[in-house]
């Protein structure tokens, strides 16, 4: 059995501010989303409040964060 507990989640909170155009485009690029799931996540950000982006290591999820963080999204890793 993998060791689950390594993995983290990269969660994108919902917000008043960005597009849903803006939002997926930004999930296409830094999390490298197919535009299907770019758009499934921006649905449930935006219906939900939040929704879990991409599961990994801290390495790789670190840079995915700072990158949304940087562009207004508002993000966090549980």
């Amino acid at each position: 059995m993998e060791q689950e507990d390594q993995l983290n989640k990269l969660v994108l909170w919902n917000d008043d501010v960005n597009t849903f155009d803006f939002v997926i485009e930004c999930l296409i690029e830094i999390c490298g989303h197919t535009p299907e799931q770019a758009e499934q996540c921006t649905i449930l950000v935006h219906y939900k409040g939040k929704c879990t982006v991409k599961t990994g290591t801290m390495d790789v999820l670190k840079p995915m964060h700072d990158k949304l963080i940087s562009r207004g999204l508002t993000s966090e890793i549980v």
